[in-house]
């Protein structure tokens, strides 16, 4: 009799063979490969029937469905009540700190006096904020795709990674201040693509450096196996390397979220421009030349609530592509 050992041995190198064109070897005949597999026995069938929790035992009621509403047991645990306890306590020692002390709003506006500008400035403040939020996208969209594309050349090809890789090293680690102008100037007739490229300059470097380690982290013996069956560079990367390069990637994705949004504001502090297409950052200037400092506070909300968000989203879409199988994601009975 065969063990269950050999058979998924058996199936592994048909699957295999039949997705790389190899010819299919004859099956070895067992007491149940042909038909269907045997059956438990009847404890370990108890052991796997999915029961009821407690909870729902006391009550009389049956355990909720993933279809029966919102979860909110996802949104009352500690994770995200502990936060929001010490973001309460924060605010309210500020405000009162604020009041006791008599600083005046010029230098440090309390809390609520940063609420009402922020809503009394609603109507300037969110348009200038939808701006940046254009820019932020557009260049982090292009990172995405430039940087997964020469991650995908880079192991390919060790040379072409051994040329390339030093000048990616390069563009991260020479200050945006410094060159933004210079791109400013070179696009004048274009503000908005000269802030996407200093944006996208900051944002580059994450996903090509991450997705370059993820594809040169194939374990080895996966990669020979791949190679004993004689598949070609692009089977070995679509089948082998860019599902094992797909958390570093999304990793990458999360760090150059919040990257692009500060290249954006970065550009746009340099640029200076105002008129309808004047971003967050220019209301933040203009606020500080006229001190009005609540009306900055209340810009700097926007602007931490917005990375708050790219990142939240990315998390999310991170999780939801891992959460059913790598180790990172799943979560845990115990």
């Amino acid at each position: 009799m065969l063990s269950p050992f050999s058979f998924l041995l058996d199936w592994l190198y048909r699957r295999l063979g039949s997705l790389l064109g190899a010819p299919e070897r004859e099956r070895p005949s067992g007491p149940w490969l042909d038909g269907d597999l045997p059956r438990l026995n009847s404890a370990v069938e108890e052991k796997l029937r999915p029961r009821p929790t407690d909870a729902a035992k006391a009550s009389g009621s049956a355990p909720p469905t993933s279809g029966q509403g919102l979860d909110l047991r996802k949104w009352f645990n500690l994770d995200v009540i502990a936060p929001g306890i010490v973001g309460i306590l924060f605010l309210v020692g500020w405000e009162v700190a604020v009041r006791l002390t008599g600083v005046p709003p010029y230098l440090l506006p309390g809390p609520i006096l940063v609420a009402q500008t922020l809503v009394r400035d609603w109507g300037s403040l969110f348009p200038s904020l939808l701006i940046t939020l254009q820019i932020t996208v557009v260049a982090f969209l292009l990172a995405t795709v430039s940087g997964l594309l020469l991650a995908i050349l880079f192991a390919q090809s060790k040379w072409i990674e051994r040329s390339l890789f030093p000048y990616a090293v390069i563009l991260q680690t020479t200050p945006i201040v410094s060159i933004a102008p210079l791109i400013i100037i070179w696009l004048r007739n274009n503000t908005f693509a000269a802030m996407v490229v200093c944006a996208w300059i900051v944002a580059f470097f994450p996903i090509i450096s991450n997705t370059t380690l993820g594809l040169n982290s194939v374990d080895h013996n996966l990669l020979n196996l791949f190679q004993l069956y004689k598949a070609n560079r692009w089977q070995t990367l679509i089948y082998l390397r860019l599902p094992s390069a797909l958390p570093y990637f999304l990793g990458g994705l999360r760090i150059s979220g919040g990257l692009s949004l500060i290249g954006a504001v970065v550009a746009e502090f340099v640029a200076g421009t105002g008129g309808q297409r004047a971003g967050i950052a220019y209301q933040i200037l203009i606020s500080s030349f006229n001190l009005q400092v609540p009306r900055m506070f209340a810009a700097l909300v926007l602007v931490t609530g917005l990375g708050i968000l790219i990142f939240v989203a990315l998390s999310a879409l991170s999780d939801r592509i891992l959460g059913r199988w790598h180790e990172s994601a799943v979560r845990r009975e115990n």
